[in-house]
């Protein structure tokens, strides 16, 4: 991808923002499917997929890529973009000024001249990391204070400008083929007991390494994503129809209509009782 997508529909739902002019700042998004736009800034931003696996598309190009938890794109000053998502997503932006990159490169001598340029969908644990201790800090008030943000802006705009220096790593994870392979086969068996070796098998994988590059491309182990897709459509059921609920239990794959009822309450603190009846209110 070239550029982002760019759409008219702006984000919602802001969970969590910080500004301060000239420095550091940072906003994380928990955003629904749909266009999701970032306008042309005269500050670089990088975002940081802090979801499970989302499906995407790029207009750009006319395909479609899984953003996965932990995947960053970075879109250089002065450029507009966005694109299409399948599905609601979090996501951390953080966004920083020229003057940061003028502060790298003015000791880099005949290196001093180099530019941030957008990139998409890479991977790099350093980058994360330091966004997320940005983030962390914001969240409990920004105790350690601008200093403690900028600082660390620094540090990011210092990796990014670095990153083509750094030799290629061959990273050994699913695909995005493979991954969609074993989501979509969990959507379409979601009432059947979906077991470890048979997801494997859609995934042409070894059981350990469907576990470890599961949860790799989507931050859940393979149980816990199953689960939540598992509670996600019942929930859909319980406010959409007047199935009963022991019916519903069947047809997302829980035991009985205990089971469900106890792993609800566990993941979104209503029991199926409970969620129907408010949502009938």
């Amino acid at each position: 991808m070239s550029t982002f997508r760019q759409s008219s529909r702006l984000p919602v739902n802001l969970r969590h923002t910080a500004y301060q002019p000239g420095a550091v700042s940072i906003a994380s998004l928990r955003l629904g499917a749909g266009s999701f736009l970032l306008p042309e800034m005269d500050r670089h931003r990088i975002l940081v997929h802090a979801s499970a696996a989302t499906r995407s598309y790029c207009g750009q190009v006319g395909k479609y890529f899984v953003r996965r938890a932990g995947d960053i794109d970075l879109l250089a000053a002065g450029e507009a973009g966005g694109f299409e998502a399948e599905s609601a997503f979090d996501t951390i932006v953080v966004s920083f000024p020229e003057t940061f990159v003028q502060d790298v490169t003015g000791g880099l001598g005949a290196r001093g001249s180099r530019r941030i340029q957008t990139r998409h969908l890479f991977r790099d644990e350093r980058i994360e990391h330091l966004t997320r201790a940005i983030q962390a800090d914001y969240e409990v008030g920004s105790p350690s204070g601008s200093l403690y943000a900028d600082s660390i802006g620094i540090a990011i705009t210092a990796r990014l400008l670095g990153l083509d220096d750094a030799a290629p790593v061959r990273e050994i994870r699913l695909s995005d083929a493979q991954l969609k392979r074993v989501l979509d086969f969990i959507e379409a068996h979601i009432e059947t007991s979906l077991a470890l070796e048979t997801l494997s098998r859609v995934a042409a994988v070894s059981n350990s390494h469907l576990r470890t590059w599961f949860k790799a491309a989507t931050g859940l182990t393979v149980h816990r994503y199953v689960l939540r897709r598992r509670i996600e459509r019942a929930r859909e059921l319980l406010v959409s129809t007047d199935l009963a609920i022991s019916e519903i239990a069947h047809r997302t794959g829980f035991a009985h209509q205990s089971h469900l009822a106890r792993w609800m309450r566990r993941e979104i603190g209503q029991t199926p009782f409970e969620l129907r009846r408010n949502s009938a209110i």
